[in-house]
């Protein structure tokens, strides 16, 4: 384990990075400036290790802004109607940052603030625990949250990502981390020749403004069903009208959970020029599938990388969009006395 100086915030704030190694020579690195994952490496089915997760050189470019490369989001991943949300009767307005919606906590959401940091080591990996407390009317937001969110990187190359979050006003919590993966390579070019499966038979259409309908739509005929592994390149340009929505994917699927599993195998993804196959699991009832759809090769990555359209893609566990105002969704709402609590495992292997 490694801790240094990454830079300081405008107000002179220290932020650090923490570098974490297994037993395997994998590596991880994280900023505490929105719980960044800077840097993933892991190894090719010959053993060479790539990074595999897009980010910046410097502190500087993620102040600059970035699509939320590598972060924790918080208090709410993904989107809420109009910015608006009730409980108990009284409606709460939140800063809209998407267009008419709110996305991804707000303008200064969780991945634009700076975490305190504890490492840790354990017989089988290393880890690193990230804490926040989120005060009452935070991006609008009731409650003061209390969030804890541990990143261990274990010797059977997993990356286990624990969320933890209480409140003393009832509000929503919904997080999630949104790396961005390209296992050819964070700068390797187009991600749309990977191999994705999500054992989804259920996925939840949008409106044009990405906001879910309140349907849960099977995935059947449709270019939404990834049951079995299927090259993205093979349906993400058909004519259809969700994917007009979203330019390509960027939807949320249900995922298939067994009564009496722990976690869940929402998604794997494989490129077949690497042998790299990464596995999802994850207590959460959906993902959202991001496609990169919106990279255009104006952020300077890594190396001074132009990550160019659909260069990456996101598989972020979640609740699903706006549950606040669906009824029919699993809830999203946290009381005081409850934990909030989840958990994701990324697991890389090769074939």
């Amino acid at each position: 384990m490694i801790e240094e100086v990454y830079g300081n915030m405008p107000d002179g704030t220290t932020v650090d990075v923490y570098t974490l190694r297994n037993a395997n020579g994998m590596e991880m690195k994280a900023i505490t400036y929105g719980g960044i994952i800077t840097e993933l490496t892991a190894p090719d089915r010959n053993g060479h290790f790539a990074d595999i997760v897009l980010g910046c050189d410097k502190l500087d470019d993620y102040l600059a802004g970035t699509p939320y490369f590598g972060a924790i989001i918080g208090r709410y991943g993904n989107r809420i109607a109009g910015g608006r949300f009730s409980l108990d009767g009284r409606e709460y307005k939140l800063v809209t940052n998407n267009n008419t919606n709110h996305i991804h906590g707000g303008d200064f959401g969780f991945d634009k603030v700076v975490w305190k940091a504890t490492p840790f080591e354990t017989k089988n990996g290393v880890g690193l625990v990230l804490t926040y407390l989120s005060e009452h009317g935070e991006e609008g937001y009731p409650g003061n949250l209390d969030c804890k969110v541990t990143y261990f990187l274990g010797d059977d190359n997993s990356l286990r990502i624990d969320y933890e979050a209480t409140t003393d006003k009832k509000t929503i919590c919904n997080l999630t981390q949104h790396s961005y993966f390209n296992l050819a390579g964070h700068a390797a070019g187009t991600v749309i020749d990977h191999e994705l499966m999500l054992n989804a038979d259920y996925y939840t259409p949008v409106n044009d403004s990405l906001i879910p309908t309140a349907e849960l739509e099977n995935v059947a005929g449709t270019p939404f069903d990834f049951l079995t592994p299927t090259k993205i390149s093979d349906r993400i340009d058909v004519e259809h009208p969700q994917l007009k929505y979203g330019h390509g994917y960027d939807h949320n699927w249900v995922i298939r959970h067994e009564a009496d599993e722990e976690l869940a195998l929402a998604a794997t993804l494989y490129e077949a020029g690497s042998g790299r196959l990464m596995e999802v699991w994850t207590k959460e009832p959906g993902v959202q599938f991001y496609c990169g759809n919106s990279l255009n090769g104006s952020v300077i990555g890594k190396g001074g990388a132009k990550y160019q359209r659909r260069g990456a893609l996101c598989l972020e566990t979640q609740h699903y969009p706006d549950s606040p105002n669906q009824r029919n969704f699993p809830s999203t709402t946290l009381r005081p006395g409850e934990v909030y609590k989840t958990s994701t495992i990324y697991k890389f292997k090769t074939k």
